[in-house]
């Protein structure tokens, strides 16, 4: 499944949205049955494009792909 291109114009930048990777990964994650993994990951992943406190560009916010990853990673280990 094809989400995206390759970005060229950002490669190496800290831009990219990590979020269509994610819900790539948490397919995968159903399909093997995986589900308490699956769902703590998109509950993270959604709950910090909800709050909005960091976010990429292309979601309206100004924070960098490792940024956001950390934000995501915060809350699965608070979970």
């Amino acid at each position: 499944m094809q989400v995206h291109g390759t970005a060229p114009d950002i490669a190496g930048q800290d831009k990219a949205n990590p979020t269509a990777l994610l819900l790539s990964a948490i397919m995968m994650l159903r399909h093997m049955n995986l589900t308490s993994y699956a769902d703590k990951i998109s509950k993270a992943c959604f709950e910090a494009i909800k709050e909005g406190r960091v976010r990429t560009a292309d979601l309206g916010g100004k924070a960098k792909c490792s940024e956001f990853t950390d934000e995501i990673c915060n809350k699965i280990a608070a979970s």
